[in-house]
């Protein structure tokens, strides 16, 4: 699985923007994709922070994950955070999805994205499912910087790496 998309990500934006990444509990079809990429430019032209525009950018990554990105040339503020929350409601109900599962974790196994329910973790890494160099995607990052250098990368140097260790001791 290829797994570049620095390529795919706006130069114009400092490498503070806030960024925000909802992974889907499944992959989108083609035509499913095509409405949401439609869904998110839309809320994108119209994102506003207290009346000023945001310059923004938003986008589904492999079939997969819905990526936010907001310059930091003016502050987003709550609401302009609530108003992409509701944008994701509105996919997950459209689509039938669940794009707000934190305990879910993704990794790259086998060339394909796999989903991994959190409590699951220690036996996928006891039997070796999941290793340290097992491509992981950090949901957690919040900002460009982030994305571009930390969303996919090893286990071990991910937030999971003592969970590795206490694998391994097993």
């Amino acid at each position: 699985m290829d797994t570049a998309f620095q390529h795919l990500i706006p130069n114009n934006f400092s490498n503070t923007s806030k960024v925000w990444v909802y992974q889907s509990n499944r992959i989108f079809g083609i035509t499913e994709a095509l409405q949401i990429e439609s869904i998110l430019q839309d809320f994108v032209e119209h994102w506003r922070s207290h009346g000023a525009k945001v310059t923004g950018f938003a986008n589904l990554f492999f079939g997969q994950f819905i990526v936010f990105m907001a310059n930091d040339n003016i502050e987003v503020s709550g609401c302009s955070t609530s108003s992409s929350i509701d944008i994701v409601k509105q996919i997950e109900q459209l689509f039938n999805v669940n794009l707000f599962d934190r305990q879910s974790l993704a990794f790259v196994i086998k060339n394909k994205i796999e989903l991994l329910p959190l409590p699951q973790l220690d036996y996928a890494l006891s039997n070796g499912f999941v290793t340290g160099e097992t491509l992981y995607f950090n949901n957690t990052i919040t900002n460009k910087a982030g994305l571009l250098n930390n969303w996919i990368i090893p286990v071990k140097d991910s937030w999971l790496a003592s969970k590795l260790q206490k694998a391994t001791m097993v």
